[in-house]
């Protein structure tokens, strides 16, 4: 689900969807800071996954946290962050929108294991 505390400034075009995760095992922040009017900052853990909105052309900073500090330790152009490609990779704004699902591939189910019978011994 994606988490909109601070909305995408109105007046922003070419919005799209990405997804970031952080592959350390260390706590990362993850902020945007080039696009003015807008302020975007999140904590993310290791393993999550973060999914957000961007504009074209914003850069996603990574800093990674340690005890009293953070270092910036990557910067990442958004786009290459987007999870949607193609012809619907913008996230157009329409008073209707409309929200397709999306099936997932069944997981295989595991053979069912016996069950346990209890028998009384006299």
């Amino acid at each position: 689900m994606t988490q909109i505390l601070d909305p995408l400034p109105p007046n922003s075009s070419n919005q799209i969807l990405c997804c970031y995760v952080n592959a350390t095992s260390q706590i990362q922040i993850a902020k945007i800071s080039n696009v003015p009017n807008w302020y975007f900052e999140r904590v993310v853990f290791p393993g999550q996954r973060l999914v957000f909105e961007a504009v074209i052309g914003a850069c996603m900073e990574i800093h990674t946290g340690m005890m009293a500090s953070s270092i910036l330790s990557d910067t990442i152009p958004c786009d290459r962050l987007q999870i949607n490609e193609g012809p619907y990779s913008s996230i157009a704004k329409t008073e209707k929108s409309v929200v397709k699902s999306v099936t997932l591939p069944q997981r295989r189910k595991s053979p069912a294991k016996p069950e346990a019978v209890l028998t009384s011994v006299d």
